[in-house]
């Protein structure tokens, strides 16, 4: 198989579920997908990171996204970009400023200001948390023009995005993941 369909397969076995579930917003949804089980499994972690990183923008110096669901996928990009001839650095968005220290939201080793910064999630429905890490990280001088995810449910995320001036690339969207899971 290839490195797409192997990433598809531990997708739709680990991640993917149907049944009944709240979502965060409060939606009622008759399937969840968590990729988290997907990016913190090693093979899972090591195709995301290489995948995500063949994706970036020539000009892009880091990868950045929210706690608790980028924090895994931004380190697999790092880490994977090692290996290329486009290192780039791996950031992570706090919610809220930390309460202590330098109080700060951003986390990692900070490019300069002005430098071209990859939104990541690993899955994105209404884009508002990739909205939230393009607002802080704009804040603080740098120019956010791409994202990338792991799934795109198709639920407006991808327009809501675009309306901030930020391109949205899926590695898969919603009923691919459902067809394939379907068919185990």
């Amino acid at each position: 198989m290839s490195p797409r369909q192997d990433l598809l397969q531990l997708i739709s076995q680990l991640a993917y579920q149907e049944g009944e579930f709240i979502l965060s917003s409060g939606a009622k949804s008759s399937y969840y997908i968590n990729c988290k089980t997907v990016t913190l499994h090693p093979q899972g972690a090591y195709l995301t990171g290489q995948m995500c990183q063949a994706l970036l923008s020539p000009d892009v110096v880091a990868v950045a996204g929210l706690t608790l669901g980028a924090d895994p996928l931004v380190t697999a990009i790092a880490l994977v970009s090692a290996t290329t001839a486009h290192p780039v650095s791996g950031l992570i968005i706090r919610k809220e400023p930390k309460g202590h220290g330098a109080r700060s939201q951003i986390e990692g080793p900070l490019p300069p200001p002005g430098s071209f910064v990859t939104v990541i999630e690993d899955v994105v429905t209404t884009g508002k948390s990739l909205g939230l890490a393009v607002t802080v990280l704009r804040s603080a001088g740098y120019r956010v023009e791409q994202g990338i995810t792991l799934v795109d449910r198709l639920e407006g995320g991808a327009d809501y995005l675009r309306g901030m001036g930020v391109q949205l690339t899926a590695l898969f969207h919603l009923p691919e993941i459902q067809a394939h899971y379907r068919q185990r």
